[in-house]
């Protein structure tokens, strides 16, 4: 799990509240920690890995699918790191004892809490930003355009504000050294703004981002023909449940974060929190903690299914063409799996005369496509004129999206 307690723990002078959860049953706590991250590891994993009625992987083309992909990636890491910390935690209980001994001569058991801490925080830290990313990608494109181009950016926004934060969170807190950090609630304040900062932020400002482009959707769709249908109303509405599911996974994912934080605070503020008086808030906060441990790894599984659903188990490991065996996150298994059946892709077809809408060099088709791939929405029937006929599915294709941006 992430929290900014962990690195906390690394100070010999840590606070009575973080002493409470990491104390409480450490064994039990990192056993369930690392099933949980093993367990949604692997299915991450396998829900990456290439199927049989799915052809041939390739690499991202498009900026949303590029964003998820590191999305996915920063998940996966953060995950690795869970299982490297939670293994040793479990298989060497007397170098863990050595953490931040005062006065203490060996500094690889405060090497390891410190790293394992921060490789933790980092990951899941770039991991929100990129999320953020996304749903700034996703208005930008309907509105502004945006595209590979813009990636550049992206990575400087995600990687380098998640790692000026965490530098300037752990300094903060580990002054004047790991080893003789200064007690008292206001040192440690800072790190856990910047750690909760790129959480907020995402859990705030993308559901706003997020209806903002649904709304310019609904603009866009009603211009494409100068009518309203049927068909443009569920591909809107395909739309909007695709960024629902993100932000409600996002939500059980780690509104334990914030309440056990805010329970932490609040014990951290009284003067004995052994109290009698204090026994619910210090079981709701071990409850909390618990849970964190057990669903912030979720969340690379969690979304992989709110992208694409399940993929399946029926793998195929054959090369085809040295072709990189990469999809992106928002290539959906259902779409394959319906094509297959069909026999042949769905197409635009005419009825009535097409109105072309050009949002800043892309047209209606490549931005809807974009924020339509990966979901159900291919099987949504828009009529077009035969002039403008193409492959729906075409269209929602990673590598058809906006690849002249």
């Amino acid at each position: 799990m992430a929290s900014p307690r962990l690195e906390t723990f690394c100070c010999p002078n840590r606070d009575a509240a973080t002493q409470l959860v990491l104390a409480f049953q450490p064994q039990i706590f990192n056993g369930v920690c690392l099933g949980s991250a093993s367990f949604n590891f692997l299915l991450s994993i396998l829900q990456l890995l290439p199927k049989r009625n799915q052809g041939p992987k390739k690499l991202p083309q498009t900026s949303s699918a590029t964003i998820l992909l590191f999305v996915s990636a920063c998940d996966l890491l953060g995950c690795l790191g869970i299982i490297f910390r939670s293994t040793v935690w479990l298989g060497f209980p007397d170098f863990i004892g050595n953490i931040s001994v005062v006065n203490g001569t060996d500094v690889w058991p405060t090497a390891f809490c410190v790293g394992s801490a921060m490789w933790i925080q980092l990951l899941y830290s770039a991991c929100f930003w990129w999320l953020f990313c996304y749903a700034v990608d996703a208005y930008l494109v309907i509105r502004r355009s945006a595209g590979l181009s813009t990636i550049l950016l992206y990575h400087v926004m995600a990687w380098g504000l998640a790692i000026l934060l965490c530098i300037e969170g752990i300094t903060m807190l580990y002054y004047p050294s790991v080893f003789s950090c200064e007690s008292g609630l206001e040192h440690a304040v800072p790190h856990y703004v910047t750690t909760y900062v790129p959480l907020l932020l995402v859990l705030l400002a993308n559901p706003i981002l997020f209806q903002k482009t649904v709304m310019a959707v609904a603009s866009l769709l009603k211009g494409r023909q100068g009518i309203y249908t049927e068909n443009e109303r569920r591909l809107g509405a395909v739309i909007q449940i695709r960024f629902f599911k993100i932000m409600l996974v996002f939500i059980i994912c780690w509104l334990p974060n914030i309440i056990n934080e805010s329970l932490l605070f609040y014990l951290e503020t009284q003067p004995d929190i052994n109290g009698s008086s204090l026994k619910n808030v210090r079981n709701a906060t071990l409850i909390t903690w618990f849970t964190m441990g057990i669903l912030n790894p979720a969340q690379g599984f969690l979304f992989s299914l709110a992208f694409y659903g399940w993929t399946g188990c029926n793998l195929d490991f054959k090369c085809q063409k040295k072709e990189i065996q990469w999809e992106s996150l928002s290539t959906s298994a259902v779409e394959h799996a319906y094509a297959s059946q069909a026999g042949s892709s769905l197409k635009y077809e005419s009825y009535s005369p097409k109105k072309t809408v050009v949002v800043n060099g892309h047209n209606s088709d490549e931005a809807l496509g974009m924020l339509s791939e990966g979901s159900d929405a291919s099987t949504i029937e828009i009529h077009l004129p035969p002039s403008g006929s193409q492959n729906l599915n075409d269209a929602a294709a990673p590598e058809g999206i906006r690849g002249k941006s």
